[in-house]
């Protein structure tokens, strides 16, 4: 038996949107895989996107065919698992192998410095997992023919190490034939990727890693009754209205406290935003380091908190802000949330399983690289940071301070900040203190994204949800590039091109952007915690 699904909600409004949710059988309607929840201009998309409501059921024949691949792997000494995959191919995966305490190196970066670590790992004992519904995206395929590469340059057959992940009949499927890659998983079509934690896209490389993935389907299984009834305490149905049915609220803070799931609100980010952040509407997700965060205890009044427990009372409520507190196990917790999101989408009017924004940045970049035009001139450099912006925005401004200044000073009382960060997620890990201290310093929500893994999530609704983020890049020089096999660009060109197409977009759409490109990695990101840290212990003095 695992842990039992709950969800406990304080402070006002929420119950009466649970009853409306219960009233119009959306649970029910979303579990019969009903594409009309979501009105006619939504059914198209959402007839070949239902089919994760029950997962825990259709992904079972995958469970004996993933084990003999596991055994026989092992067999040979393949014990390093290393997946190549962006936004929910690459974050259910990570929370699943981390709370099940066994290793996965995931490779959602295109950072020379992430992928020189990752080729630098013992080559011997590796498999590479490449999860893309088509084949086609940039940072999956490049980082597949890098790996190709160095196995081959290591004496070793590349084809026999290369697992594949995809959609039936996508043109990876038959790439992998024509390569004699090892295996190929052919996942569920009728999901979408930021739901596909209990597809193949989830269990395979966590499986492969040693994560036990029957015991999450288990768990689904379990919670589903509770999640697909109409009954105004439906956990989903709960969660749902504090997301999303808190009047003037659109902003809602993920935590994690004294819960065993490790990295879950990462994961919610990017299920919430990507579904959610469209037609100038959405819910904004904000997942902060612990409950010591700033926004769970600022009072903003357009903010809910949504905590994950250990049990109810593990967790502190902030008094006059809408919350709800979930426990239970990973498997019930990824149904629970995917099937929230979704009558979030109902309550929001808008479409949760299409993605209309994501593809306006990968086009900028596309144009980027194929021009490979000389690099904009930075405004000025302080110290080990060139400064850039938007049009606009660095007029009369000469020193780093005054940048940010500039940039705080354009954001709204109902805004937020956020910082994208184009580096190395584990040389650079320090950086995320700049999280806590920005949101300490202006009362105001901030999150925080690796480039270019947020691109697939948090990206489209940074573009698409309601317009009232300014925005913070961060960029760097690696030392060493790494070249991409058969491609006229390299991953240092590649991420380059990724950061200034991102920028571009959310600067035409009048977003107010500032640009700290660290000429050296080190240097620079001491440079930027110091100030960030003085700032804030200014304003807290204040």
């Amino acid at each position: 038996m695992s842990e039992k699904l709950t969800v406990s909600a304080y402070g006002e409004g929420w119950q009466q949107v649970a009853d409306r949710l219960a009233t119009e059988r959306v649970a029910s309607r979303i579990a019969a895989k009903d594409a009309t929840v979501w009105g006619p201009a939504a059914e198209s998309e959402s007839a070949i996107r239902l089919s994760w409501v029950d997962l825990y059921e259709s992904s079972r024949p995958l469970l004996a065919e993933i084990e003999a691949l596991q055994a026989d792997l092992r067999a040979e000494g393949l014990d390093r698992i290393v997946l190549a995959g962006m936004g929910g191919s690459s974050l259910a995966p990570e929370v699943i192998t981390r709370t099940a305490g066994v290793e996965l190196v995931v490779l959602d970066s295109t950072d020379p410095s992430v992928i020189a670590r990752a080729l630098a790992g013992d080559l011997q004992r590796t498999v590479l997992v490449v999860s893309s519904k088509s084949g086609g995206t940039v940072e999956t395929d490049s980082q597949r023919r890098a790996f190709v590469q160095a196995f081959t340059d290591a004496g070793i057959d590349a084809a026999s190490r290369i697992v594949v992940v995809t959609d039936p009949g996508s043109p990876f499927q038959q790439l992998a034939a024509d390569e004699g890659y090892r295996k190929t998983f052919l996942a569920d079509p009728h999901v979408g990727g930021r739901y596909s934690a209990l597809t193949a896209f989830g269990l395979v490389p966590s499986a492969l890693a040693g994560a036990d993935v029957a015991e999450l389907l288990d768990q689904a299984a379990e919670a589903a009754p509770a999640l697909q009834a109409d009954s105004a305490d439906n956990p989903a149905l709960v969660l749902a209205a504090v997301l999303a049915g808190s009047a003037g609220r659109d902003k809602a803070i993920i935590a994690a406290g004294g819960s065993a799931i490790v990295g879950f609100p990462d994961w919610a980010e990017q299920l919430i935003a990507e579904s959610t952040g469209k037609d100038g509407k959405g819910v904004l997700p904000v997942a902060v380091e612990s409950l010591d965060a700033p926004e769970l205890h600022s009072g903003a009044g357009d903010l809910v908190h949504a905590l994950l427990a250990a049990d109810t009372s593990s967790a502190s409520v902030a008094s006059g802000t809408p919350t709800v507190v979930t426990t239970g196990s990973l498997g019930a917790q990824f149904l629970l949330w995917e099937t929230a999101t979704a009558a979030a989408g109902y309550l929001l009017g808008i479409n949760p399983f299409d993605q209309p924004d994501v593809e306006s940045a990968k086009q900028a970049a596309r144009g980027l690289l194929d021009a490979q035009p000389e690099p904009e001139a930075a405004a000025f450099t302080d110290g080990s940071v060139e400064v850039r912006g938007s049009e606009g925005l660095l007029d009369g401004v000469d020193n780093l301070q005054g940048a940010v200044e500039t940039l705080l000073g354009k954001l709204a009382e109902d805004g937020y900040l956020a910082v994208m960060a184009y580096l190395d997620s584990e040389r650079d890990a320090a950086l995320t203190a700049v999280r806590p201290a920005l949101a300490g310093r202006t009362g105001r929500p901030v999150t925080f994204g690796w480039g270019p893994r947020f691109l697939h999530s948090t990206g489209q609704y940074h573009k698409g949800g309601h317009p009232q983020g300014v925005f913070l890049q961060i960029t760097t020089a690696e030392s060493a590039d790494v070249a991409i096999p058969d491609r006229p660009f390299s991953f240092g060109t590649l991420i380059a091109a990724q950061a200034a197409g991102d920028a571009g977009v959310l600067a035409e759409r009048g977003r107010p952007v500032l640009r700290l490109h660290l000429t050296d990695p080190a240097a620079g990101v001491a440079q930027l915690l110091s100030l960030f840290a003085s700032d804030s212990a200014e304003a807290g003095g204040k």
